[in-house]
């Protein structure tokens, strides 16, 4: 088995594991975005001890990028692969322990039968879903067209944030002996706009992969 081969097949290996970690982090923001609607028990507990899990794949992902870089000193394009796998990894595992922090939000808020269903996430979690898979999309596809698409969703779930922060601050007002359900319900809020920084972080990582250039702060 010759070297090329044996590094071409590392990669395929490296890539399989990664967007296997990729999928597991997709289902916990699908959860995450269940759990706010029905406020399951079981289901909360579930992404909240399960983290585990991506904890060892994200940690599994690195080793191996490791081992190539270590073993073969790849160049040009395969460097920047690898390199690029390295830093969306992280992100990947950020955005499993945002998911994480929602769920323990509902616990909070769940105990606030009067206003715990007072804000609908769901446009909001639509929203920060396709750009997860957007980003995952365009690193798959090595599209930096695509990934720059990601920016200007990631404004518009800024925007609906804000608008969560306003309708808070207006409930706050009128729903006094409310406050921690509301402050833990602005929270979400804040939750899913840290995701869809991550997300922007991926799509910046992207665009390095595909161009070899540095977006990072260059992009508001």
């Amino acid at each position: 088995m010759t070297r090329h081969f044996t590094f071409h097949k590392e990669i395929e290996n490296l890539k399989t594991r990664f967007m296997a970690l990729g999928s597991l982090v997709e289902d916990r923001l699908q959860k995450a975005s269940l759990v706010v609607q029905n406020k399951d028990s079981e289901l909360l507990l579930e992404i909240i001890n399960t983290d585990w899990k991506v904890d060892e794949m994200e940690i599994e992902v690195e080793e191996e990028c490791l081992k190539i870089l270590a073993l073969h000193q790849p160049v040009a394009s395969d460097l920047r692969l690898v390199i690029a796998i390295i830093k969306i990894n992280n992100e990947l595992e950020r955005i499993a322990d945002i998911a994480v922090n929602i769920a323990k939000r509902i616990q909070v808020i769940r105990k606030d039968t009067e206003l715990s269903d007072a804000i609908d996430y769901q446009i909001m979690f639509n929203k920060v879903l396709q750009m997860y898979k957007l980003g995952l999309d365009a690193l798959v596809t090595e599209d930096a067209n695509l990934a720059r698409e990601i920016f200007v969703r990631d404004e518009e779930v800024n925007q609906l944030r804000n608008e969560v922060y306003q309708e808070v601050i207006a409930r706050l007002d009128a729903e006094r002996g409310h406050a921690k359900c509301l402050v833990n319900l602005y929270l979400l809020s804040r939750h899913l706009e840290r995701v869809g920084d991550r997300v922007k972080n991926i799509a910046e990582e992207v665009i390095y992969l595909v161009e070899g250039k540095i977006v990072r702060g260059e992009i508001n």
